[in-house]
């Protein structure tokens, strides 16, 4: 096969056209959908396979554990052998053979593949923001918590930094609040819940030390052959909202820190997107608008991505219009919204008068998609109709034995497997307390000691003088004396009132 172009399947009647990605517009993104049991995985795997040959690195979520196979070489003894060959011949694949692939494993929770990590503080307070799905007023507390972090040289690390950080603000809202604005104690409790619903599904194992690379995942190996970066996923679908937290992440900090290079002969790193639909389901308007300007601007970066789903109105029409290179599977249509969502599904792309696009997403076959890729001048070719090629790799998933063979095999198992817990803000706010706890205590001991009440006091003894005369009751007023003072009292209160009322009374006659 050419050099600058990757190779799909066989097109058109008898599948004898090559279908085939040019490399230099994979970084114009892609979509592959269809149902469930059609063929996406594989069609998933044999695109990893060929950018790690043309030296592209990939990243790929492993939903279902079946990408770990590409780390062996397929098998002659495979119960698919036979098959696969047969699909080789009439294609025209005549290089067909078994291989593995360079796989680096990672998983969030550190179990099936190196832990992935980032900082509080790589995570930034906007980003944050628009996961947490927090208001104007939260965010400005967000905000607020970041700014006091680095005017305190306060590391925010992990989990427990933030948290401990927001409780100091609140504790002390009336003294910053002066100069940052006001800070409520709900908006920080509203910030906390949402933190904690993080917290139960993982993230305590995300953020920390030591963060990831991105020179980590963007690597070669010394043959040339770009890594495969596969995310061990099978857990993390049960978390749907630190899957989508994670994956945005990184697609941001590709944005950020990957230079501008303009359109390149081949992409400088390709991201598969498995399970779209986690990613925006639900997702609020702010956050669907930060991923469509990162999908739009990332090109210039020469990064690729490639949404991987079910149906392709999973993903946002604002984002599905940026996607060029499109692998449609089979769709089944046993309902009027599956109906609607085919109609839409074919309308997409650009028709063929050989065939009915609609009713060729609905026939193709397991292994079989309908194709449209970008060609010269990136303008999209026609829809065909296309038998996908089988994979060099293993298909199917690792045993675990194998797994921890590679993952030991590593360099990088000496460089993240074990985490790294810094003096941070959690560790600093703590030891302010306990020293601010300690002055107070040697405060209490060092104060002169107070007179013991009653120390002076005159007890109680027979006979005693003062509680004879604390006996004696004060002299009674005589009778015109008491009629005096009664009427004193009385006419005042009754000239007190008289006045009130007239000057109230004016007052509200006037007005």
């Amino acid at each position: 096969m050419e050099q600058d172009r990757i190779f799909i399947g066989g097109a058109g009647e008898g599948y004898t056209t090559a279908e085939e990605m040019l490399l230099k517009y994979a970084n114009r993104h892609g979509l592959i959908a269809g149902a469930t049991g059609t063929g996406k995985t594989v069609t998933l795997q044999i695109l990893a396979e060929s950018f790690s040959k043309a030296g592209v690195p990939v990243f790929m979520a492993d939903v279902k554990g079946d990408l770990s196979g590409m780390a062996a070489a397929g098998s002659p003894t495979h119960k698919l052998h036979e098959k696969l060959v047969s699909r080789a011949e009439t294609i025209g694949f005549t290089d067909f053979g078994y291989e593995a692939f360079p796989v680096t494993f990672w998983d969030l929770f550190g179990e099936k593949g190196h832990p992935v990590r980032t900082t509080i503080s790589e995570m930034g307070p906007l980003l944050l923001s628009r996961l947490l799905e927090l208001s104007e007023a939260q965010e400005g507390v967000l905000n607020i918590a970041f700014r006091m972090a680095d005017e305190q040289s306060m590391l925010l690390l992990d989990l427990k930094d933030l948290q401990s950080l927001l409780v100091w603000l609140g504790e002390n809202a009336s003294k910053v609040g002066l100069r940052y604005g006001n800070i409520s104690k709900a908006s920080i409790g509203a910030i906390q819940r949402r933190l904690l619903v993080l917290e139960n599904q993982g993230a305590a194992q995300f953020f920390g030390e030591p963060a990831l690379k991105l020179e980590d995942m963007i690597a070669t190996t010394p043959s040339g052959q770009g890594r495969v970066n596969i995310l061990a996923a099978d857990r993390l679908m049960s978390a749907p909202r630190l899957y989508a937290t994670f994956l945005l992440w990184l697609l941001s900090e590709l944005f950020e820190n990957l230079p501008e290079v303009g359109d390149l002969d081949k992409p400088k790193f390709v991201f598969f997107f498995d399970e779209a639909h986690l990613l925006f389901d639900d997702a609020p308007k702010a956050l669907v608008n930060k991923v469509e300007q990162v999908v739009r601007l990332i090109r210039s970066k020469g990064v690729g991505v490639f949404f991987v789903t079910q149906q392709p109105d999973d993903v946002p029409s604002d984002i599905l219009g940026q996607l060029g290179n499109r692998v449609q599977h089979a769709l089944r249509a046993y309902t009027p919204r599956d109906q609607k969502a085919l109609r839409a599904a074919a309308e997409t792309f650009r028709p063929n008068p050989r065939f009915d696009t609609e009713d060729a997403i609905r026939d193709v076959g397991v292994g079989e998609a309908v194709v449209s890729l970008l060609q010269r001048k990136g303008v999209p070719s026609m829809v065909e109709r296309t038998l996908i090629r089988p994979p060099s790799s293993r298909l199917g998933p690792l045993d675990m034995s194998e797994r921890k063979a590679i993952m030991e095999s590593s360099p990088l198992g000496a460089i993240y497997d074990k985490p790294v817990d810094r003096v941070s803000a959690f560790e600093m706010l703590a030891a302010r307390a306990k020293a601010a706890e300690e002055q107070a205590e040697e405060d209490v001991q060092e104060a002169p000691e107070a007179p013991r009440e009653f120390s002076s006091a005159r007890r109680y003894s027979a006979g005693n003088s003062y509680n004879a005369k604390k006996r004696v009751k004060r002299r009674s007023d005589s009778a015109g004396e008491a009629f005096a003072k009664s009427f004193s009292r009385s006419f005042g209160n009754k000239m007190g009132n008289s006045i009130a009322r007239g000057i109230l009374g004016s007052f509200f006659k006037s007005r």
